[in-house]
């Protein structure tokens, strides 16, 4: 289905939207260390850069704990400005590389993020849609009994004109007994293989004439319905769509930035692991560099 689709390849996107979210500029301390202020726009960064865990708290609990944490920059900054660590070549160096990887996070808010439409996710959803086949999935029922002449001994009854929810309440040993052995649509795949192939191939209202053994046990299965499955609505995974016309709007502005660029690898190992990723990413579609 298209949601299986779409999820397998906005897996392979996703390292692309990690996005450092753009904050308003609030300038509003909420707390002091000594000199230093600590304002509302750093520790809106502060909650964005939690570590995984303590990003799983409650709301007000993730604010303290990056509180906490901003406080424990802005003592030992101040501490290594102090002893002039802020003039090294190292830290200038490492600045400079941050301030590079923001830059990138801004032009690819403003011209990825920022420029993806609704309609240009429509649109997408549309051609995705168009290009999946078409899948039939059904509404099934069964009996499942211990052994093989149990489930004999269901048919036979089956045949004598018996009612199979009623058998299936008195009779079966699975969980879903009380709805007659109900087990709701399924599509091919959701199933053990020989339940499926047994029930796939039966005519709607037809039920199996030899039981379907599986690692359960042996079953009896009633074809209720047939029907085309629908593709999933659009916002229902318009995220993982939205994703896909990003991708492809990042993998156009790189190429678009290599073909105006001139790139040059001196050492030669890493040379060719750059051109075999290169050479992946053109074939597979593989992700862009992750936002930061």
């Amino acid at each position: 289905m298209l949601r299986h689709k779409l999820l397998v390849s906005a897996a392979l996107a996703a390292a692309i939207f990690v996005q450092a979210p753009a904050f308003a500029a609030d300038d509003t301390v909420v707390a002091k260390v000594g000199s230093l202020n600590i304002t509302q726009a750093e520790l809106d960064v502060a909650v964005q850069n939690l570590d995984p865990q303590l990003a799983q708290l409650p709301e007000e609990q993730k604010k303290v704990a990056a509180l906490s944490g901003a406080i424990d920059v802005k003592l030992l900054a101040s501490g290594a400005a102090a002893e002039g660590l802020g003039n090294t070549e190292d830290y200038k160096k490492r600045m400079a590389y941050i301030g590079d990887r923001e830059l990138h996070n801004a032009y690819f808010r403003k011209h990825v993020v920022d420029a993806t439409t609704p309609e240009e996710v429509k649109a997408r959803y549309d051609k995705e849609i168009a290009s999946i086949p078409k899948q039939e999935e059904v509404n099934a029922a069964h009996i499942l009994v211990k052994t093989e002449d149990e489930a004999k001994a269901v048919i036979a009854d089956l045949d004598k004109g018996g009612d199979f929810a009623a058998i299936a309440k008195e009779k079966s040993q699975d969980s879903n007994k009380d709805e007659g052995g109900d087990l709701g649509w399924f599509a091919q795949g959701r199933m053990v293989p020989e339940f499926e192939q047994a029930a796939f191939a039966l005519e709607k209202g037809a039920y199996t004439k030899t039981p379907v053994k599986t690692q359960f046990g042996f079953h009896v299965i009633k074809l209720l319905d047939k029907r085309e499955a629908a593709p999933p609505a659009l916002d229902q995974v318009e995220d993982q769509v939205k994703q896909l016309v990003m991708r492809d709007k990042y993998v156009a502005i790189i190429e678009k930035a290599k073909a105006d660029q001139k790139i040059e690898i001196m050492d030669e190992g890493l040379k060719k692991g750059y051109e075999d990723v290169s050479k992946m990413q053109d074939g597979a579609e593989a992700p862009a560099p992750a936002q930061q």
